[in-house]
């Protein structure tokens, strides 16, 4: 039986050799995706351009034009007041703060001055997030100017916070292993799935049922070869793309996260079997992993916390294998957990793993006798 198993994975390896389009996709979702993920994160601030409007000409306004620098704003423009609409409305700048005439004069005498900022609205992503850093910038610079101008009366209570796990707040830290997490269960579902199907669609799985294998020699061997392939593939994104290319520092064991991974492509490659016995063709496989990988993997908790969930999408997300791989590969990966922090995950994997294993083998069973 194992002798089986073992060549009938040699066999897959060498038909996904042959798949031109599968080796693509592999070689750029552990890449090129895991690259893009860290360094476009949409959350992120990166050379923002902007331009000031300073009428006042003041210490207080050359030092709120000089705190916008590298590599959240592009060094600022000093411009007209005429220039402003000009140069946004040919897409030149995506921020023109107006400071106006007597501004540091309004402040020291507690007027409460007004300062305009004009926003790009249709670059969404740097609008939304770039008005909130320029808002903290300019109070934090009119509050240190105020500070030593005049004697400010310190809090009776400070508030001194510490960011752990991501001192800097990287989103890039963030965003290159969520990529990874979420390209390892699209692989193992993807590839599982299309190398059942094109088996079907090239007629080989009727030269396997005259064969003296079984339906479990099979399907255990497009599980461990596909298994294998993705596995690999996880190992060098995260050790030469994440930690090599992005210089993303990893703070727990690489090894617990793959045998970790190894549980969860069991029980994807697993889900991967189901789909395609539903499936008739690629077409429809492909609108399956649709509506089953964005669920799983939007409500797994990569995106969002998932104790923020509705209570009952969280109970029901309990069944699903990406909510516990997440949650062991951010603990491991962010936090340094070791197993004994992260065993009842491992055992839900574990769990998961044979349940849809068994499922799938009884459907590809069903499916084999009709084809028979």
């Amino acid at each position: 039986m194992w002798r089986n198993i073992w060549y009938l994975g040699l066999k897959e390896f060498r038909s996904l050799w042959r798949d031109t389009i599968m080796l693509v996709l592999i070689v750029f979702a552990f890449s090129l995706a895991i690259y893009t993920a860290a360094t476009a994160m949409p959350e992120t601030l990166n050379k923002a351009p902007i331009a000031i409007v300073d009428e006042d000409r003041s210490p207080l306004s050359m030092r709120i034009a000089d705190a916008f620098y590298p590599p959240s704003f592009l060094p600022p423009r000093l411009i007209s007041a005429v220039e402003m609409d000009e140069r946004m409305d040919a897409g030149l700048d995506t921020f023109a703060l107006h400071i106006p005439s007597g501004f540091q004069r309004d402040v020291l005498a507690g007027r409460s001055p007004t300062i305009q900022l004009n926003v790009d609205a249709t670059r969404m992503s740097q609008a939304f997030v770039g008005s909130g850093y320029i808002q903290a910038i300019v109070q934090g610079e009119i509050e240190a100017f105020l500070a030593a101008d005049r004697e400010v009366n310190t809090p009776p209570v400070e508030l001194v916070w510490r960011a752990r796990f991501n001192p800097e707040l990287q989103a890039s830290w963030f965003g290159a292993v969520t990529e990874l997490i979420n390209n390892i269960t699209m692989l193992a579902i993807v590839l599982t799935g299309a190398a059942l199907l094109r088996e079907r669609e090239h007629g080989t799985v009727e030269h396997l049922l005259v064969m003296p294998v079984t339906p479990f020699e099979i399907m255990a061997s497009k599980v461990w070869s596909m298994t294998v392939v993705v596995l690999v593939a996880a190992t060098f994104s995260l050790t030469i793309v994440v930690q090599g290319l992005l210089a993303i520092p990893i703070e727990g064991s690489v090894m617990l996260f793959l045998a970790g991974a190894l549980l969860h492509l069991f029980a994807t490659t697993s889900l991967g079997i189901f789909l395609a016995t539903i499936a008739r063709s690629m077409p429809q496989f492909g609108l399956l992993i649709l509506m089953v990988l964005l669920p799983l993997q939007i409500l797994s908790g990569g995106m969002t916390p998932a104790e923020s969930l509705p209570d009952w999408i969280h109970l029901l997300m309990q069944a699903a294998p990406t909510l516990h791989f997440v949650a062991m590969a951010q603990a491991v990966l962010f936090r340094g957990a070791g197993f004994e922090m992260v065993w009842p995950q491992f055992a839900a994997l574990a769990a998961i793993g044979g349940i849809l294993f068994m499922l799938s083998l009884a459907r590809f069973r069903r499916m084999l006798a009709d084809l028979g």
